[in-house]
């Protein structure tokens, strides 16, 4: 990969595209240890060094996998991972945790799994309603001081709650669900981010896989965490087929390196152009299981948009139905 790194908020720069590690672990069906090594390792030679996991993936598992890959490779990559969070995907959460005792116990573990000394980007993964953000970060600022932490992120704050944040510490990053049929954030988040110097991450920028093409809702296995999006029941999944067909059409009019662009491709690539639309820094995070999709995702990189295309894309993601999450107050948009 050639594209320049990115900088994100507060001095910390970046890989271009990062890579989600939720996908290596059994949110999605079941994972092979092996082969999920294998994926990280040719994402980081594709030059996809900025890694995110968080510390209830796999409850831990995740963390240590990515460990197995930073006993080589520490110096090549830019590591997030997550607190916050008490519970695991696949089985469901059971509180959030943003008291002092609780990030000071939470990084420690993290570092110990891991495999580090220090955290490149320390997110609070979830907003605890029962302790004032400035709490948190106050806390949160304590790792920086004592250098477990170099940087810290937030996900799926509001507006307001990113200015009490940043007023604390600088904020390196805000990580939320964004993509073509996920825009909430561009209401209030992505423009208070923009206006403090703060980067955004979007996670699921492909939708959870649906803005591919190539998931089929009616054949999500028993322990698939989507099934419980409502946006993929089933009703929804066929209406939403209206955006998977308009990120085609675009696909089908452009090539990657002399090849077809992919949906995924157009995806990100739409994400990438919003951001410079917008006026800040953007860095998806796609997650895979599988080392070609790497490449795949690389090839977003090269993709520029005629204004017909773009307004198809913005066309299609008005149509969208159901919502991101199950529980609107888990996210941002809940509670702006």
């Amino acid at each position: 990969m050639t594209a320049a790194p990115v900088r994100l908020g507060d001095g910390l720069t970046v890989s271009p595209l990062g890579f989600g590690g939720m996908a290596l672990t059994p949110v999605y069906g079941d994972v092979d240890p092996a082969e999920a090594l294998k994926t990280l390792h040719h994402a980081v030679d594709a030059g996809v060094t900025f890694l995110d996991t968080a510390d209830i993936y796999g409850g831990g598992s995740n963390e240590e996998l990515i460990g197995e890959l930073l006993k080589e490779r520490r110096d090549e990559v830019q590591l997030a991972t997550k607190f916050g969070l008490v519970g695991t995907p696949s089985a469901g959460y059971t509180d959030i945790r943003g008291d002092a005792a609780y990030v000071q116990q939470a990084v420690d573990r993290s570092l110990q799994r891991l495999g580090t000394d220090t955290i490149d980007l320390y997110y609070m993964h979830r907003r605890d309603l029962r302790v004032p953000i400035v709490e948190t970060v106050e806390a949160m600022a304590k790792l920086v001081q004592a250098g477990k932490v170099r940087h810290l992120g937030l996900s799926e704050v509001t507006a307001e709650e990113l200015h009490e944040a940043n007023s604390v510490h600088p904020i390196a990053a805000v990580q939320s669900e964004w993509s073509i049929w996920s825009r909430d954030v561009e209401r209030n988040v992505v423009p208070a981010a923009a206006a403090l110097g703060v980067g955004f991450v979007p996670y699921s920028p492909l939708g959870r896989g649906f803005l591919t093409g190539t998931v089929d809702a009616s054949t999500l296995g028993s322990n698939d965490f989507r099934r419980n999006i409502p946006r993929f029941a089933p009703a929804a999944a066929v209406a939403n087929q209206g955006v998977v067909a308009a990120v085609k059409a675009v696909a089908a009019e452009l090539t990657v390196s002399g090849k077809p662009a992919t949906p995924a491709q157009v995806a990100l690539a739409w994400l990438l152009a919003q951001g410079r639309k917008l006026g800040l820094p953007v860095v998806p995070i796609p997650g895979t299981r599988k080392a070609d999709r790497i490449d795949e995702n690389l090839g977003a990189l090269a993709l520029d948009f005629t204004p017909a295309q773009l307004e198809a894309l913005d066309a299609a993601a008005d149509a969208v139905v159901g919502s991101r999450s199950a529980d609107p107050g888990w996210v941002s948009q809940g509670r702006e």
